[in-house]
């Protein structure tokens, strides 16, 4: 009879814990599968106005915006405005150092090299410096 009785209560614990089982599994599918489909909604709407905002390129315009930034109309009057702005601190420092008379052959011959680009005033300087040290 005890035997019978606690076969009983442990097939009444085997059941209460396949009961429960089985409905904590499905809250954890549910949570997982609600999670899912919002993630996925907020995707699809993330798309939706990713596709609609393609749709409304107009290849014609953009084109001409890309051609026009190729070829400013006043593309002239900036590179003056880059080229007369364009030493360095470095470059500056050594046309101070480089001054007639200072006797820094080196940092003059230097600086003659960092400045091949620049105009012929300053290249008639570096010159005359040479020539007198």
């Amino acid at each position: 009879m005890d035997a019978t009785r606690t076969t009983r209560q442990l097939e009444e614990t085997i059941d209460n814990f396949e009961k429960q089982k089985i409905k904590d599994i499905k809250t954890i599918f549910s949570e997982f599968i609600t999670i899912e489909m919002l993630f996925h909604g907020k995707a699809l709407e993330v798309y939706t106005a990713a596709y609609q905002n393609i749709q409304k390129i107009d290849e014609e315009e953009d084109l001409e915006v890309f051609r026009n930034s190729l070829y400013p109309p006043d593309y002239s009057s900036r590179l003056d405005i880059v080229r007369a702005n364009s030493k360095s601190p470095l470059q500056r420092s050594l046309s101070t150092k480089c001054a007639p008379g200072t006797g820094q052959v080196p940092n003059c011959r230097l600086r003659k090299d960092q400045q091949a680009d620049n105009d012929e005033e300053e290249d008639e300087d570096l010159d005359v410096t040479e020539e007198e040290n």
